[in-house]
């Protein structure tokens, strides 16, 4: 088995391009490989250098490789996948160019609830004619993405987003030929269960996201009618090994299937403390290590 670990901006409380509670992608690209790590995700589009010559020196410097781009944004409105996400496309574009062993784009639809409160922005289960419109645009997405430049897009089921149970995922597989970013965190947030979906639909996991889940605070949530971001301050996404999600069972899945490709440790967390998530990056890899997830 040769799956490659990485991990990400968000690992380090990042959320937004620019905000007074992140600490400076300085200090985030310092950590990342003084725990270890030789790969990331770039993050909020905007947080890291998107000059192509500043990013390959500051992560030369570090002996960083980059995995992938992300996208969040909204799926249901086509004037926003239009005029926000295909331009965000063609940024991403410009800047991969200088980096061609990077080729993928992490897609996620946009939250339905305001992150703070919990209030509900848009509905939370979409009408056929609006579920459509994002079915229809994530093909369109991949398509302009492959057929202009030649990147690969991944969607990305997300808590709180119109993709994000078994079913809905399930039903955008069935409709659209996409592969996923799983996301082992965000699956069990939802009330899924990642192994045994892992084990259902492998052929279609073509690279993931690691985090696990506390059971009792998603319980919480659950009852409480907690906002995202209240969940995640009380901590319902736990580091991996200590939470619900069976990571010795992902393993063996992936090893059966002989899965090569990536896996981004991605510790949900707004705000983080400055001298939190080092320890948490370093922890995680060293117990994925521990526990033979990768070579």
């Amino acid at each position: 088995m040769a799956i490659k670990i990485g991990t990400c901006p968000d690992s380090w409380g990042i959320w937004f391009p620019q905000d007074e509670k992140q600490v400076s992608w300085q200090t985030c690209l310092d950590e990342m490989a003084k725990a270890g790590y030789n790969a990331l995700e770039l993050g909020p589009w905007g947080y890291l250098p998107t000059d192509a010559a500043t990013l390959h020196q500051e992560l030369a410097t570090r002996d960083l490789e980059l995995v992938s781009t992300t996208i969040m944004s909204d799926l249901t409105s086509q004037q926003n996948i239009d005029q926000v996400i295909l331009p965000t496309v063609d940024q991403m574009a410009r800047l991969l160019a200088d980096f061609p062993e990077t080729r993928t784009i992490i897609l996620m639809d946009n939250t339905y609830s305001d992150l703070w409160t919990g209030e509900l922005t848009s509905p939370k289960q979409l009408d056929d004619t609006t579920w459509k419109i994002l079915s229809d645009g994530v093909r369109q997405i991949r398509d302009y993405a492959r057929d202009r430049y030649g990147l690969t897009v991944y969607f990305h089921p997300h808590g709180e987003t119109h993709v994000e149970t078994e079913a809905q995922i399930e039903r955008l597989l069935d409709e659209v030929d996409i592969d996923l970013c799983l996301d082992t965190g965000h699956h069990a947030y939802a009330g899924g269960d990642p192994v045994e979906f892992l084990r259902r639909h492998i052929d279609r996991v073509k690279y993931l996201h690691l985090k696990d889940c506390d059971s009792a605070i998603r319980e919480q949530k659950d009852r409480e009618g907690l906002s995202f971001a209240a969940a995640i301050d009380r901590g319902i996404m736990e580091e991996a090994g200590r939470g619900s999600v069976d990571f010795t069972a992902i393993r063996d899945i992936l090893a059966e299937h002989a899965f090569t490709g990536w896996a981004i440790v991605e510790q949900d967390m707004y705000p983080a403390p400055a001298d939190k998530p080092f320890p948490i990056a370093k922890r995680t890899l060293d117990y994925l290590k521990s526990i033979h997830f990768m070579d």
